[in-house]
């Protein structure tokens, strides 16, 4: 008994320094800084990425993003159409301080509401990536959205979608994105 009190003792008063330190979350809140402005897009849906990946749609159409709470939040605005299609979407960006990610919030128009699941993410490899999960029918599968910023002028945001527990990824949208003039 006195061994388990002894114990009880010495790890009461150990230093909590000798407890291991959560490294620094980086401060990530002006990373979508890049989409800020008026642009012009070029869209890319793929209509079955797993059975048909060469039906496609392509749009052209334009891209608004602005901050929000002094950068920490972005709001972007997107609407593209060719002949007989048109879509419509917002994106809201949010930042967490505390876990240095971001989410990732979409609404398409025609749902008139936000997705389920946000995505979260930051950067990865130079990208900012972003992970979810949906489900389509009875099968779930992971989503990625990666921006990639190729200028100050120019960027790309591209959807993968994967069946396979992220062992391999199927092309669902892409977005060339240009600053408007």
């Amino acid at each position: 008994m006195r061994f388990v009190s002894a114990l009880v003792i010495a790890l009461a008063s150990a230093s909590p320094a000798s407890a291991q330190h959560a490294p620094d979350v980086r401060d990530g809140s002006h990373d979508m800084d890049f989409s800020i402005g008026n642009w012009t897009t070029e869209v890319t849906i793929v209509k079955d990425p797993f059975n048909k990946p060469d039906e496609q749609i392509h749009m052209k159409g334009s891209k608004v993003a602005r901050p929000v709470w002094n950068g920490k939040a972005v709001l972007e605005e997107i609407e593209a159409g060719s002949g007989g299609d048109h879509w419509q979407g917002a994106t809201f960006f949010l930042y967490d301080p505390k876990t240095g990610q971001w989410s990732q919030n979409f609404a398409d128009s025609s749902a008139g509401r936000m997705d389920a699941t946000p995505s979260f993410g930051g950067y990865r490899d130079g990208n900012l990536e972003f992970y979810s999960q949906e489900f389509v029918g009875d099968r779930a599968m992971l989503v990625r959205g990666t921006w990639k910023v190729r200028s100050a002028d120019l960027h790309t945001y591209e959807i993968d979608r994967s069946i396979d527990g992220g062992r391999s990824w199927h092309l669902s949208f892409l977005a060339s994105v240009s600053r408007r003039k």
